[in-house]
Formats: structure tokens, C-alpha cells, sequence
């Protein structure tokens, strides 16, 4: 794990989490109710945050099975 000479805004990953929701919330869905991610990542990373940082979450199992896959 990475020391940074400072605290990262979002180094909790439920901080990040909760951030990340909030910026979802106001971002208009498109077609069938998708999101464009980079409507959700750009303010994030505006704030702060790092690509590390929204990727610590869990991720889906789905997910978990094609990593271990490759």
C-alpha cells in the first residue's frame, strides 16, 4: 500500500463511495437509465480523488470471475 505525504480526501473507501453516489445522483440518466461514467469521474477527480480511490470498492462477483479467468 502507498504512503502519501498527506491525507487523501477520499483514502476511506466509504467516503469515496458516498461521494461518488452523490455526483451519481445528479447526473441525468440516457438511454435505458445508463449513466455516462465520465460525468461520475471527472468531478471526483476534480475534488481529489484518484482513479485508485474509485476502484477500492467491492467488486461485483461477476467481476471477481473474469479476473481470476485472464
Amino acid at each position: 500500500m502507498m504512503k502519501y505525504a498527506s491525507d487523501r480526501p477520499f483514502a476511506d473507501p466509504a467516503k469515496a463511495a458516498r461521494r461518488l453516489l452523490e455526483i451519481a445522483s445528479t447526473v441525468e440518466p440516457v438511454q435505458d437509465g445508463r449513466l455516462h461514467i465520465e460525468k461520475i469521474n471527472a468531478p471526483f477527480l476534480k475534488e481529489g480523488g484518484s482513479p485508485a480511490e474509485y476502484k477500492a470498492g467491492p467488486r461485483p462477483r461477476h467481476r471477481q470471475r473474469l479476473a481470476l479467468a485472464a
